[in-house]
């Protein structure tokens, strides 16, 4: 367990303010910095803007969300691709297939 179970779960008190002046399923989006906050029960059907580091990422929570970290649910990095002499092969050999198929 990442914090003890006597403690409990850490929710942000300025987010749960901000759920409790809207309504769910509402088209508004909350937007946060608390990335470490854990999703509880109280903010299903809320769709929450994630801070990356860079931009906000919409977050809409589902029941199967509850119990995970709102950071879990906005990655900071992208992924660009695995490089190499192998990569390059494959990558090329698509493009010819694309450009077989196009014809």
């Amino acid at each position: 367990m990442p914090r003890s179970l006597k403690k409990g779960p850490y929710v942000d008190q300025k987010l749960l303010k901000k759920i409790k002046k809207i309504k769910p399923d509402d088209k508004v989006i909350i937007k946060t910095w608390a990335r470490d906050c854990t999703i509880v029960p109280e903010m299903v059907g809320y769709t929450f803007g994630v801070h990356n580091g860079k931009n906000f990422i919409s977050v809409k929570v589902t029941e199967e969300m509850v119990g995970h970290k709102l950071g879990e649910l906005a990655p900071t990095t992208k992924f660009v691709r695995h490089g190499g002499k192998m990569q390059r092969e494959l990558e090329a050999k698509a493009k010819e297939r694309q450009k077989g198929a196009s014809e």
